[in-house]
């Protein structure tokens, strides 16, 4: 198991793969892809799961958390985003957010993220607004 910085082109096939396969690849492509850390775990050569790391200021967010339906459950992910969550503090943010779906927020609150009053529908899925303070 490895974890480090991916390519978008795989970032972006993972992305699709897993979160909107039916819709076209631009969907998971985001404008600020360009200024983000994307990072992978890759279990030998195969990228199993990836996440976006976006750092402004001393705030960061975390975009785009995707694993492989296959690799699900394994703890690839959980690992992935404790390192992800390091590296927002290392990079200088005090706080970390994120768009999680509404359905996945025990797994975000394992990790001390918190909901906020900041509720939301894309695509037809709702979301709630994570926060957590790093410091």
């Amino acid at each position: 198991m490895l974890i480090q910085e991916a390519g978008l082109n795989e970032v972006w096939k993972l992305r699709h793969e897993v979160m909107w396969p039916d819709k076209d690849l631009s969907f998971v492509q985001l404008e600020e892809d360009v200024d983000g850390h994307h990072f992978g775990l890759y279990v030998g050569n195969v990228l199993v799961t990836v996440i976006s790391l976006f750092v402004e200021d001393n705030r960061a967010q975390f975009r785009k958390f995707a694993t492989l339906r296959q690799e699900q459950g394994k703890g690839y992910g959980s690992k992935l985003l404790e390192f992800t969550l390091q590296e927002a503090q290392r990079r200088g943010a005090v706080t970390v957010w994120c768009n999680a779906r509404a359905s996945k927020v025990a797994f975000y609150r394992k990790f001390g993220l918190q909901p906020t009053d900041s509720v939301f529908r894309k695509a037809g899925v709702d979301y709630v607004i994570l926060e957590k303070a790093l410091i």
